[in-house]
Order: structure tokens, then C-alpha cells, then sequence
């Protein structure tokens, strides 16, 4: 049977997203990634500014909440996540605040969490990252395995 990775990161990511969901399929993974990622990559437009409306215009917050419902309902669909992680605002291994809370969803749900890269100790929430005993992949696709 084959298994479902559901990609969660920040917005910045998610060109990245785009090419390692590339990858995973040809390793016969199916892979769900963000509605807005999906957007960008058909648009050819991965300007975060462009679909963030909520941060210029506060009555958009509804959009936002329902992409983030839509995106729970992606974890609870796959038997696994997948965060990436990069460098943003000059933070090696950035989780924001929203892929947190993925995490969070993946956790309760008892699902593996990867994530691509490491985290340093100085991020923000290191203590809860590390408090859902992520598996950590070190930038190396080949390290998800199901048992």
C-alpha cells in the first residue's frame, strides 16, 4: 500500500516543497501539500505577499483559518508529515508558529514527524519540537521509512 506524506512548512518554503514532493513521488510516496503551495506552483508565483491577503487586510483572517483547517484535514488523511525546514530570517531549521501546530495535530494523531532539517537550541519552541520526538532526516530524503 502505498503511504501518504503530508509536506507542511512555512509559506517561504514552498518552492522547496514543490521539488522534494517531486522527489518523494518518484520514490512512490503519494504526497499532499498545502492548497497554497499548489497555487503558487501552477501560477508560477511564489511570492508569499500575494496570497497572505489577511496580513494587509484583517477581514481575510477567514481565509487563513480555513486553509489551515484544510491542511489539518491533509494530516489526518496521511501517515506521516513531512516539515521543511529551512533558513528564514536568518534562522537555521525555522518552524513557525503554524507548522508547530500541524506538528501538534500530527503528534496527537500519533503519525511519524520528519523533519528535514535540524533544529538548533536556540529556536523558539526547541523544547516542544524536540518534546514530539520528530525524526530528524538531515537534509536525506532516503531516511523516511515506514515499518
Amino acid at each position: 500500500m502505498e503511504k501518504i506524506i503530508t509536506i507542511c512548512s512555512s509559506a517561504a518554503f514552498f518552492r522547496e516543497c514543490i521539488a522534494i514532493s517531486v522527489q518523494l513521488e518518484k520514490k512512490g510516496f503519494t504526497i499532499l501539500l498545502p492548497e497554497t503551495a499548489q497555487k503558487m506552483h501552477a501560477a508560477n508565483d511564489f511570492d508569499v505577499s500575494h496570497y497572505k491577503t489577511w496580513q494587509t487586510s484583517k477581514q481575510d483572517f477567514p481565509k487563513k483559518a480555513l486553509l489551515i483547517q484544510h491542511h489539518f484535514d491533509k494530516i489526518v488523511e496521511g501517515d506521516a508529515i513531512l516539515v521543511v525546514n529551512n533558513i528564514k530570517h536568518d534562522i537555521k531549521g525555522y518552524i513557525g508558529g503554524n507548522t508547530l501546530m500541524e506538528m501538534g495535530l500530527a503528534f496527537h494523531l500519533k503519525k511519524p514527524i520528519y523533519i528535514l532539517n535540524s533544529v538548533p537550541e536556540s529556536a523558539p519552541n526547541f523544547e516542544e519540537i524536540m518534546g514530539i520526538l520528530p525524526i530528524f532526516l538531515n537534509g536525506d530524503l532516503d531516511k523516511i521509512i515506514f515499518e
